[in-house]
């Protein structure tokens, strides 16, 4: 069953660490079956808090998911996105349907 990581960023704290991140999160990305569902484009919000912007990724799994998220090369990236905004983060089973 497909798995989901959402982002919610809530406030850039440093924006240089943050473009780190954005650069090491990309890279961060190769060798992971990720299909990027919505990445930090328009948004309303509709209840709740603002927020500066929002990512949800498509992993094949729950464990896929972790393997990607606990990876040496996304451990380092995240370390900057800790000192670089403030950050809700994630991860949701997905409730895969067959069409019938």
């Amino acid at each position: 069953m497909s798995a989901y990581v959402v982002f919610i960023r809530e406030k850039t704290t440093n924006p240089d660490e943050f473009a780190q991140y954005a650069q090491k999160a990309a890279a961060a990305r190769t060798g992971h079956d990720i299909t990027r569902i919505a990445f930090y484009g328009q948004m309303d919000v509709l209840e709740g808090p603002q927020a500066e912007g929002v990512a949800i990724l498509r992993f094949p799994d729950m464990d896929a998911a972790r393997a990607w998220y606990n990876s040496p090369a996304y451990k380092e990236a995240r370390e900057h996105r800790f000192k670089g905004a403030e950050y809700r983060m994630f991860l949701v089973e997905g409730s895969d349907v067959s069409p019938t």
